[in-house]
């Protein structure tokens, strides 16, 4: 059979690693619109379009670190090589993911400066006709696939809320994803949209040059942090005037900066209407187990939940489709896959969720992993990941000025010490 694989980030890669292992006679083929591997991982100074006139995709700031600990943040066959710390730099992740590649020969397969425009299933043919440009050479190109996965990243496409009086606010607004150096604060006023982890994260780093930061938010969530004496936390913003913002609480602000930490949209630009797959208030839908096309079932999206341990779910959900697209396992029938995922959403609805936080995981990671292993009869996940991401998170909330001095060590499936 022959796949292609779209993207060569975390996703991608460890859908090549299983796809390239030689268990079965295919054929794949990685599309890489940059010249690198790593996806959001690599680092540009640049933002908004890049030379070739494509919007800049990665999201990475210059001081960032993980916001997770190196011990649930490797892939189950090659975790993260051992040292002191258990919050790694950027730069350390991308090293691993770099030598991730190079451990499984993978860079033969990835054709990079290609970016992919157009995907659409061949009718009455069960393939796929990919439409790629060769950015390079300025080619544009058809190829057939029998499936396709598609790894293209979920923190690219900012989500900017509507506010009242955007549009006549003077004073900066800037999404997270356009963020670098917290420089461009000096001695403003900022208020902070979000607290999310990125929302809290920023909130704090620029706290060291902005004169005041205003971290407004609506979290049900207690945020037990001590944060300097020049962040305060409020409701969320209403509207804005040419030099104010308004809060719920009635409140009012002269402020410099908007600072929108307000997350991203599922965007998949390149998948034609007739893929079957679209994006509902960012649920993206119809999909078996928040993977698999249910209109075209050869058409996968790997890696969309989020508040996960990412690299060992997406390597688990590339092993899942391995056993349904090789003929394994077989796929339930349409009504029942639809049954399926509309039983969840309203589940997810009753317990005081929208439709998108239809893909947020967070303590429940753990069972849809063991779903996906029983379903598939595949080696599951440990229990521990699941277990030490949770005590993380929790920790991210309640000390996020010191929680990545925390150190971890994993002891077996179940278990693990903070050191």
């Amino acid at each position: 059979m022959k796949f292609a694989i779209i993207g060569a980030g975390s996703a991608g890669l460890a859908a090549l690693r299983h796809f390239t292992s030689g268990n079965y006679e295919d054929e794949v083929v990685c599309y890489e619109k940059t010249e690198e591997i790593g996806g959001t991982w690599v680092y540009r100074e640049e933002t908004g379009l890049d030379r070739y006139n494509l919007p800049i995709h990665t999201s990475m700031y210059k001081s960032l670190r993980t916001n997770l600990p190196k011990e649930v943040m490797g892939f189950p066959d090659f975790p993260i090589p051992d040292r002191t710390e258990s919050y790694l730099t950027r730069n350390e992740i991308l090293n691993f993911l770099n030598s991730y590649c190079d451990h499984f020969k993978l860079r033969q397969y990835i054709r990079f400066l290609h970016n992919v425009e157009y995907v659409e299933p061949i009718s009455g043919d069960r393939k796929w006709s990919i439409k790629v440009k060769d950015l390079k050479n300025n080619i544009v190109q058809s190829e057939t696939f029998d499936a396709v996965m598609v790894c293209n990243g979920h923190y690219f496409e900012p989500f900017i809320p509507n506010l009242k009086g955007k549009d006549i606010f003077q004073g900066n607004q800037l999404h997270s994803h356009d963020y670098r150096v917290p420089t461009i604060f000096n001695d403003k006023t900022v208020i902070v949209i979000g607290a999310g982890p990125s929302g809290m994260d920023l909130a704090l780093e620029i706290s060291t040059k902005a004169k005041r930061v205003i971290l407004s938010h609506h979290s049900k969530d207690t945020i037990l942090t001590q944060f300097p004496d020049n962040v305060v936390q409020k409701t969320d913003v209403v509207e804005l005037t040419e030099h104010d913002a308004i809060f719920k609480d009635g409140s009012k602000e002269i402020v410099d900066v908007i600072f929108y930490c307000t997350g991203y949209k599922y965007s998949f630009p390149f998948l034609s209407e007739k893929c079957g797959v679209r994006v509902d208030s960012n649920m993206v839908t119809p999909l078996w187990k928040h993977l698999v096309s249910i209109e075209n079932p050869t058409l996968a999206i790997v890696g969309l939940p989020f508040y996960v341990c990412a690299f060992s779910m997406f390597d688990l959900q590339v092993r899942f489709l391995q056993r349904f697209w090789h003929g394994e396992k077989t796929f339930p029938e349409k009504t029942k896959m639809l049954e399926e995922e509309s039983k969840e959403l309203e589940k997810r609805i009753k317990n005081g969720l929208n439709k998108k936080h239809f893909h947020q995981m967070g303590v429940d990671q753990g069972q849809y992993y063991d779903d996906l292993a029983n379903t598939a009869g595949i080696t599951p996940l440990p229990p521990v990941l699941t277990k030490l991401h949770n005590e993380s998170s929790k920790r991210f909330l309640d000390d996020l000025v010191h929680y990545r001095e925390d150190r971890y060590k994993i002891i077996d499936d179940y278990n693990f010490v903070q050191l």
